[in-house]
């Protein structure tokens, strides 16, 4: 399946949707799961905004852009609801952006911290550092410590909030089907 942001619109009203947000350090696998569970579930997924506005923004970017990437996120998840089919996958969300923005800067923006709200989403699948981190203009973090203690990081934040989530490692199939178990536990799984 494509990204939500290459689909035209089908389906359900947004009330039915439950999302999921695959969360974790840089080159984890979250876009690849996005898609292969997208696919596996016959619904869409809403790419990492990020990815898109670095790529217009046409400098370095600096702490302030983080709240323009943040409101476009939420603006894609917005988005996606009509047309998803009962799943809406999420390839990152504002945890990810309030986490890089502490690990980064020391400190969150409290126009982030207003805008998220963790518990909107059905499940969190927070993806290992057990696969090679690969380089790419956007990836700024290729030392394993660093990516262990951003996932830590990630970890104690969805501990704090109390939502459900789960760990996925290994191989991409053995990510899906872990993910795809824990979906199906919530009830609506295929």
């Amino acid at each position: 399946m494509r990204p939500i942001a290459q689909q035209k619109s089908t389906t359900l009203g947004a009330n039915h949707i439950q999302k999921i947000a695959i969360v974790g350090p840089e080159s984890t696998g979250k876009t690849t799961l996005a898609s292969q569970l997208a696919q596996a579930l016959h619904t869409v997924w809403i790419p990492e905004y990020a990815r898109e506005f670095l790529e217009q923004l046409g400098r370095p970017y600096v702490r302030e852009d983080l709240i323009d990437i943040a409101k476009g996120q939420l603006a894609l998840e917005n988005q996606g609801l009509p047309q998803a089919n009962k799943w809406l996958i999420c390839d990152t969300n504002l945890l990810v952006i309030k986490i890089w923005e502490e690990f980064r800067y020391g400190a969150q923006h409290p126009d982030i911290g207003e805008r998220m709200n963790l518990s909107t989403f059905a499940l969190y699948i927070l993806t290992k550092t057990d696969i090679p981190w690969t380089a790419d203009d956007q990836r700024e973090s290729p030392d394993l410590a660093e990516r262990q203690e951003l996932f830590s990081l990630y970890e104690q934040a969805l501990l704090q909030a109390g939502v459900s989530y789960i760990t996925v490692s290994g191989t991409p199939d053995m990510r899906l089907d872990q993910a795809l178990r824990a979906i199906g536990e919530l009830g609506n799984g295929e």
